[in-house]
């Protein structure tokens, strides 16, 4: 058992989630900094966000991004933006258009793999080209490992300086037509970051039912981990979920019960090696 403080990331939106899905997932930039204040206020150090356009539609408009980044930044002090440059919101290099923004982290996928409808593309130069952009500005990588192969190749960029500092890699598990969440995996997956980068920090996600079975499988272990309606959208096979901060409040009861405390955002910032807010 550790006493570490644990990080807890807030998904806010996602590119999936609808409101038909769940009236409580936010979509406009207001409703996204509402959204997030309630969660910073229930424990999370971490926004991970993706913009949508006003038919629900997944957007990659550096607009957006900014006034969303702009808003949380009033509204939650010193809490950790990451961008998402995730496939499903644009093609090719669009998905970076939003980096020199310089928010304090993004998100970066170093593999492909197949996801529920499609395959996830994310080819070597276009990776390479991100993970430039990021140093270029200066914006810490959360590596998405989808796959065991993805935290490999994150380990061999960080060795090569294409991925400076210290690694943050978070394993999601869950995804259909993906890794499915499996306890021997995940371990492995650990003790397989242990030996490849010794330094690197680790979270896991889940998808859908899994989330609160990552959220604790992680919390347990020492790592931090993440929550919010982007990955699921039900507190159980009965009940919406009414917030995004009910999922992180969930997640944080989950650290009591471990003896874990919630990183505040200065914690968190230290534990990731980011610049001061």
């Amino acid at each position: 058992m550790t006493t570490t403080p644990c990080i807890l990331c807030v998904a806010i939106t996602g590119s999936v989630p609808t409101k038909a899905a769940n009236p409580a997932v936010p979509i406009s930039i207001a409703e996204q900094v509402e959204s997030t204040h309630a969660a910073f206020e229930a424990g999370a150090s971490i926004c991970h966000a993706h913009v949508r356009n006003d038919d629900e539609t997944p957007s990659s408009d550096p607009e957006k991004f900014a006034r969303l980044m702009e808003g949380v930044q009033n509204h939650c002090p010193g809490m950790i933006i990451q961008f998402s440059t995730g496939g499903r919101s644009g093609a090719g290099r669009e998905r970076g258009g939003m980096l020199s923004l310089r928010p304090d982290m993004a998100s970066l996928s170093v593999g492909s793999n197949n996801f529920p409808t499609r395959v996830y593309e994310n080819p070597p130069e276009l990776v390479d080209w991100l993970a430039s952009e990021m140093k270029t500005h200066a914006v810490k990588p959360e590596i998405e490992a989808f796959d065991l192969s993805h935290i490999h190749k994150a380990a061999e960029m960080n060795r090569d300086g294409r991925i400076p500092g210290q690694l943050y890699v978070q394993f999601v598990m869950g995804v259909k037509n993906a890794m499915p969440v499996d306890r021997e995996t995940f371990d492995f997956y650990i003790q397989t970051l242990n030996r490849l980068a010794p330094d690197a920090q680790w979270c896991a996600a889940g998808i859908g039912p899994n989330q609160i079975v990552l959220n604790e499988w992680a919390i347990a272990a020492g790592g931090h981990t993440r929550a919010g309606l982007e990955d699921n959208v039900r507190l159980d096979r009965d009940r919406l979920a009414p917030s995004n901060a009910a999922l992180i409040q969930r997640a944080a009861d989950l650290c009591a019960k471990y003896d874990r405390p919630v990183a505040t955002p200065a914690q968190a910032r230290e534990i990731l090696g980011l610049r001061p807010a």
